[in-house]
C-alpha cells in the first residue's frame, strides 16, 4: 500500500496551497529562483516578459511568469537554513506529491533551483563585486543531519579534515559538505563566476565570528577556516543558506546550487553597503542561463 502522508506531516490550506508558502500544485514552474530578501523578488520579476501569479505569505513572496519564453518564478526565502527546510520540503511536496490522495506521485518531478545571494569573502583575493559559486557548500547549521541518507550525498572526508583543522567544538552541529549539481554550475558558472566552498552559518553574529557584545566560545575559528585546505582548495566565503539547499536538493533528486555576491571582505575588514547593481547584473546573468 502506498504511504499516506499525514495532515500533521504535509500540512495543506483549505484553499489547496502548501501551509508556509501558500503556492498551488498547478502555480509551480520547473525552473525556480531563489532569493533571501522577499523585496528583491519584485527586481527579479521586473527581468520578466510575462507575471502569470503573485502570492505573499511571510517572508515567502512568489512572483510567477516568463523569461525569454521560459516558465519560471522566484521565490524569497528569508534568512536562515530553517527557512531552507520549509521551502525545498514544500517545493519538492508541490511537485511529486498529489494533494488529494497525500500519495506521493509515481513520476518523480525533477526542479532545478538556484539561489542568488550576498556572501562575505574569508580570502584576500575575492574582490567585493565578485560572483562565487558554491560549488561544495559547507553547513554548519545541521538540518540536513535530521535527515536519512545523508552521508549518502556528503563528502565524508572533506567533513573529517575540517573538524581536525578547526579543533571543532563538540556541542556545534556536526558540518556537513554537499556539491552543487555539477551539471548546473556548468551551465550557469561560465569562466566569469569564482567556483567556492561556502560555509552556511547558523547565524549572522556570533556564528560567523561577528564580536559585537558578547564574547565568542572559540574566537579564533575564523583564523582556522582561512588557513584550512582540502585537495589544495581553500574556504572562500560565508553565507546563511546553500549547504541545506544543495543538501535536500540532493536528497530530493532536484538540481541546486547557489552564487553569491561579494559585499564584504572579512579577510580584509571591507564592506560594500551598496551592492544592488552588483545583484541586478548577476541576476540577469542567471535568468539568462537557467
Amino acid at each position: 500500500m502506498p504511504r499516506i502522508i499525514p495532515p500533521s506531516e504535509l500540512i495543506i490550506n483549505p484553499d489547496g496551497s502548501v501551509f508556509h508558502l501558500h503556492l498551488l500544485p498547478e502555480q509551480l514552474t520547473d525552473r525556480i529562483i531563489l532569493v533571501g530578501d522577499p523585496a528583491r523578488v519584485d527586481m527579479v520579476a521586473s527581468f520578466f516578459e510575462t507575471r502569470t501569479f503573485e502570492v505573499s505569505s511571510r517572508e515567502f513572496h512568489t512572483i510567477g511568469g516568463t523569461y525569454k519564453g521560459k516558465p519560471i518564478m522566484c521565490l524569497s526565502h528569508g534568512i536562515g537554513p530553517d527557512n531552507i527546510d520549509i521551502v525545498i520540503t514544500e517545493l519538492d511536496a508541490l511537485a511529486n506529491v498529489d494533494f488529494k490522495t497525500r500519495e506521493v506521485n509515481p513520476v518523480h518531478r525533477q526542479l532545478t533551483m538556484v539561489r542568488i545571494g550576498t556572501s562575505g569573502a574569508l580570502q584576500p583575493e575575492l574582490s567585493i563585486g565578485t560572483p562565487v559559486i558554491a560549488e561544495k557548500a559547507i553547513g554548519f547549521d545541521g538540518v540536513l543531519n535530521y535527515y536519512a541518507g545523508r552521508n549518502s550525498v556528503a563528502d565524508l572526508d572533506f567533513e573529517h579534515d575540517l573538524c581536525d583543522h578547526t579543533g571543532w567544538n563538540p556541542l556545534w552541529a556536526k558540518p556537513y559538505v554537499v556539491d552543487a549539481d555539477a551539471e548546473l554550475v556548468s551551465r550557469i558558472g561560465g569562466d566569469d563566476m569564482v567556483r567556492g566552498n561556502t560555509i552556511s552559518a547558523v547565524g549572522f553574529y556570533g556564528p560567523q565570528g561577528r564580536e559585537v557584545r558578547l564574547a565568542l566560545a572559540n574566537p579564533d575559528l575564523n583564523a582556522r577556516i582561512e588557513s584550512f585546505e582540502h585537495r589544495g582548495r581553500k574556504i572562500t566565503n560565508y553565507e546563511m543558506e546553500s549547504a541545506p539547499l544543495q543538501g535536500l536538493g540532493r536528497l530530493m533528486g532536484h538540481k541546486a546550487m547557489t552564487v553569491c555576491s561579494i559585499i564584504a571582505n572579512r579577510y580584509n575588514n571591507t564592506a560594500n553597503p551598496l551592492y544592488k547593481n552588483s545583484i541586478a547584473d548577476l541576476v540577469k546573468t542567471v535568468l539568462e542561463r537557467i
